[in-house]
């Protein structure tokens, strides 16, 4: 086998907008304190297409941006000074930590990652053996969905609506009813995202496409009056859609000191009713990757088999087919998640 310093692996980047190409450059040198991952499965994201119509990073420096954050894979080799971690480890990675695929040199869209300045528990989690990869690579986008559950402080008898069942919010779905909340809305206009919804334990589903989604949120949270406005009883509205128009539905039909939690990408600012924000106390807080507690949290509920996670991963292609694999991701439909196996 080649020196991992000496080998070239196949690394996908966003080159311009609407462009991907997959170069082949040298592995990086591994540091003394690093680690060396061969990637066995890696999802894509919503951030990863966004990145894609952007063409990078908002800030863009000009050079290709690097992507893939959702992997799982295989320790090839450490540096000399990492005592905690040996080649043939079965791990995931915490990207938030060291910018995987979002800004820095590494991310999981390669053959070989390289996770600098490794700590076991914190940037690098252990994959229990009852796990496969594509399952493993599951744990980052379902700790976002929990991370945003947790920030709609939220407790059993709450009356909570998911706003789209894309992986995020299905992740959120899954949070909420891990967290035995007992009155789930999943709001959607794709009838196939919302039966998984209704699998990983929403109470009720909406599509309003077809009901008027006031009314029908008002059935099923019950309703009532605030300085002369319709309110519903929702408590927390959970946003993984990034519509505008959901966005002002929420803040229009929230009662009195209930909390708006915004995981969704909006890409341009919304204009909100700021009056009824503030007669009504609401409580609008963004949610954004996670502490490292809750992926752990995650990972241990899929190593417990809390939930079965098949039906989340709706396509697979392989590392050859990545264009082919956002192309299918970019069209979104049935598509949750799209898995790219190496």
């Amino acid at each position: 086998m080649a020196s991992p310093n000496t080998r070239t692996r196949r690394t996908l980047y966003v080159s311009a907008v609407d462009q991907l190409t997959l170069q082949s450059r040298p592995t990086p040198t591994l540091g003394p304190k690093d680690a060396l991952i061969r990637v066995e499965a890696c999802g894509i994201c919503g951030s990863d297409l966004g990145y894609l119509a952007a063409g990078g990073l908002p800030m863009n420096s000009g050079q290709p941006l690097a992507i893939g954050h959702e992997f799982a894979g295989i320790v090839e080799a450490v540096g000399s000074d990492v005592s905690t971690l040996a080649p043939g480890t079965r791990v995931i990675v915490n990207p938030d930590i060291n910018m995987i695929g979002a800004g820095a040199p590494e991310s999981g869209f390669s053959d070989w990652v390289i996770i600098p300045d490794v700590h076991v528990g914190s940037n690098i989690l252990l994959v229990p053996s009852n796990l496969s990869a594509e399952i493993a690579a599951l744990t980052e986008p379902l700790a976002v969905g929990l991370h945003g559950v947790n920030q709609a402080r939220i407790t059993p008898t709450s009356k909570v609506v998911v706003f789209g069942v894309g992986m995020i919010g299905l992740g959120a779905v899954i949070g909420l009813q891990r967290r035995g909340v007992q009155n789930i809305i999943a709001v959607d206009t794709n009838d196939a995202r919302l039966a998984l919804a209704r699998r990983y334990g929403a109470h009720h589903t909406i599509n309003p496409l077809r009901e008027d989604l006031v009314n029908a949120l008002a059935t099923h949270h019950g309703e009532g009056e605030r300085y002369g406005w319709r309110v519903v009883g929702t408590d927390a509205f959970i946003d993984t859609a990034g519509s505008d128009s959901l966005l002002h539905s929420a803040v229009s039909v929230a009662p009195a000191h209930a909390r708006l939690v915004i995981i969704a990408i909006h890409k341009k600012p919304v204009a909100l009713d700021l009056v009824m924000v503030m007669a009504k106390e609401l409580q609008i807080v963004g949610s954004c990757s996670y502490p490292h507690e809750e992926i752990a949290d995650v990972l241990g509920a899929l190593a417990a088999g809390e939930f079965d996670p098949q039906a989340l991963i709706t396509h697979r292609f392989p590392f050859d087919e990545v264009i082919s694999a956002f192309d299918c991701a970019r069209r979104g439909g049935d598509a949750v998640k799209v898995m790219v196996n190496f």
